[in-house]
């Protein structure tokens, strides 16, 4: 099952920040995500309403079961795989933000140190003990019932969300400091859903035209929002796909192989040897994807 909401076109502010909702996806999850960050600015809120999981974030493994919330900020590498037996149902939301120009005598009281908590925790992972899967799941019904006053509602229901993650943060006592800035823009959206999903036959020049940008704008665009060419980003995609797909024992390695659009399995093998420095038997072999080796950042 999935549900897609990408048009909303819903913003709202805090102090001088601007948050934009450029994606809500809610999913019934049948397949493996690769591993992936977001750019300058970008935050993903992850709910687990149902089922279970394992999500790999910056190279640790979590177990996900029901009621598990974690947020991804920017440059956060995450992968998720479900569990096939009891599959996790996972709501999300991308933000994106956009700093604004205004009088800090002109911020409605807490805005500012609201704002703070939530940018300096690019990353937390943890119990919803703050009901804040309770509002999520309140946006979507909102956003599909489609009542009047719904866009109005479901920004307020927005704020509130933010309220409830910096208290789960607080809770936690695990904050975690990261100077952000960023211009909001949906070409990150188109980006990162490139990367992730067409893994199989990335070409420059195609996410040039996705970007309605030339192939040179493109590369200077990459290394601004990531700090990585084109081909570092092709790699890191392949790879990552690959590093998930290796972890199912049902799959051959030539499947995979041939899943990631290589012309063979040396040629894979090869490939892989040189991002992980360990050959891809070895990797299963070992159960290495439970903690992600080191990798390499040649393109």
């Amino acid at each position: 099952m999935w549900t897609d909401y990408k048009d909303a076109d819903i913003h709202f502010s805090i102090a001088d920040t601007r948050f934009h909702t450029l994606n809500l996806v809610y999913e019934r999850f049948q397949r493996s995500i690769p591993s992936h960050s977001h750019g300058n600015g970008s935050y993903e809120i992850h709910y687990i309403a149902e089922g279970r999981g394992r999500a790999i974030i910056n190279g640790i493994s979590h177990e996900v079961t029901p009621g598990t919330l974690y947020v991804t900020g920017p440059h956060v590498e995450h992968a998720q795989s479900p569990f096939l037996e009891d599959p996790m149902c996972e709501y999300c939301i991308y933000l994106k933000t956009e700093k604004r120009r205004k009088s800090a005598a002109s911020f409605p009281a807490g805005e500012k140190e609201l704002l703070a908590a939530f940018e300096h925790t690019p990353f937390w992972f943890g119990a919803d003990t703050q009901n804040a899967g309770s509002l999520i799941i309140e946006i979507f019904e909102e956003l599909q019932e489609r009542r009047t006053g719904c866009i109005f509602q479901v920004e307020a229901l927005l704020r509130q969300l933010l309220v409830k993650l910096v208290r789960n943060y607080e809770k936690s006592g695990r904050p975690r400091a990261q100077d952000l800035s960023a211009a909001a823009d949906k070409t990150a959206v188109i980006i990162e859903e490139y990367f992730l999903y067409q893994y199989r036959n990335l070409s420059l020049e195609e996410l040039a035209g996705k970007l309605g940008l030339g192939a040179r704008q493109t590369e200077r665009l990459l290394k601004r929002q990531y700090g990585k060419t084109f081909l570092q980003k092709k790699a890191e995609a392949r790879m990552s796909a690959a590093a998930i797909l290796l972890s199912d024992p049902s799959r051959s390695i030539t499947s995979v192989a041939e899943d990631l659009g290589y012309s063979s399995i040396e040629h894979f093998s090869s490939a892989f040897r040189s991002y992980y420095h360990i050959s891809p038997r070895q990797y299963r072999k070992e159960g290495v994807y439970h903690s992600f080796p080191e990798r390499s950042e040649s393109g």
